[in-house]
């Protein structure tokens, strides 16, 4: 296998080219929703809140059954379902005494999956 030096991997010529610069710089989304984004993405950074994330893809689940699936406490599991509501990756119900979880919508199911894709195609 050929290895790579750090050197190869940046440019070995100072060369700045304008016109992608302004193109990409116009088209960047702003900076308050890339700093929502990143916290989006560290609250998925979590293997705790991935494992809860990737169970309620399958079904919603109130905090007892979760705890069950992940062999934590309740209280471990409710502190990972708060960071994952605060972030609007996790939405709930309550039925009488029972708070029921499930992902917010969609796209967070998309998002796990497509993680998963990814990283199955890195291992390859």
């Amino acid at each position: 296998m050929e290895e790579v030096s750090r050197m190869d991997e940046i440019c070995t010529v100072q060369c700045v080219h304008a016109d992608v610069v302004e193109q990409v710089k116009t088209q960047l989304p702003d900076e308050a929703l890339l700093l929502k984004l990143a916290e989006l993405y560290k609250a998925m950074g979590d293997p705790t809140r991935i494992r809860i994330i990737s169970a309620l893809t399958q079904s919603e689940m109130c905090v007892c059954d979760l705890a069950n699936l992940l062999d934590m406490t309740q209280s471990a599991i409710s502190h990972q379902l708060r960071v994952l509501r605060q972030t609007h990756l996790v939405a709930y119900r309550k039925v009488g005494k029972v708070v029921y979880y499930s992902l917010d919508d969609d796209h967070i199911k998309m998002l796990y999956e497509q993680g998963l894709v990814h990283v199955s195609h890195a291992h390859q």
